[in-house]
């Protein structure tokens, strides 16, 4: 069976939290999956996931860090409008740093270069917010609240990855592009 799902986890170890995505992907990695599902740690790899993306997925499921206001901990299902995506312009290559990952900018590129994303959904998690000796100097591992997240983000996946199969068009409820899962006590 062709590999119709990719799970692209992303984020930089060495900014506490922002490692959500890397750590997700991990834990999946280590479940059986079915076959039409590929899970890969982007990290901060924003071309290969680029190039990953034109191979043709049905849905790519990103994993990541997604400040949005909430409780550090609370995940989040959004489904993003492609059409908000940044539209390539003529003669002009889209910046992308080899050292980060903007996943907006990735599908920029991603059409820049003749590709197309067929489907993205992300499950992203509220990060704890560094404090500014952290912001210079880094921090591994994640939060508490993050850690625990992380775990039941890994379930939320298995279990939307097993509904997209068995009903490709279905993701999220009918009233909402976007769900918001309680922070764990």
């Amino acid at each position: 069976m062709k590999e119709r799902i990719l799970i692209a986890g992303i984020g930089n170890i060495f900014l506490g939290d922002d490692a959500f995505g890397v750590e997700v992907v991990r834990r999946l990695a280590a479940r059986k999956l079915p076959d039409a599902v590929r899970v890969v740690d982007f990290g901060i790899r924003g071309f290969d996931l680029a190039y990953a993306l034109m191979e043709g997925y049905e849905i790519t499921i990103l994993v990541d860090a997604t400040p949005r206001g909430g409780e550090p901990g609370t995940l989040y299902t959004i489904e993003p409008d492609l059409r908000s995506a940044p539209a390539p312009q003529t003669g002009v290559s889209p910046a992308i740093d080899a050292h980060s990952m903007d996943p907006l900018r990735v599908l920029g590129l991603v059409k820049a270069l003749g590709g197309e994303c067929k489907r993205i959904l992300i499950v992203g998690c509220e990060p704890e917010a560094l404090d500014a000796e952290e912001q210079m100097q880094g921090r591994m591992g994640l939060s508490e609240p993050v850690e625990r997240a992380a775990g039941e983000a890994a379930d939320v996946i298995v279990s939307l990855t097993a509904k997209l199969l068995a009903e490709p068009g279905e993701t999220l409820t009918k009233s909402s592009r976007e769900t918001t899962l309680p922070v764990n006590p």
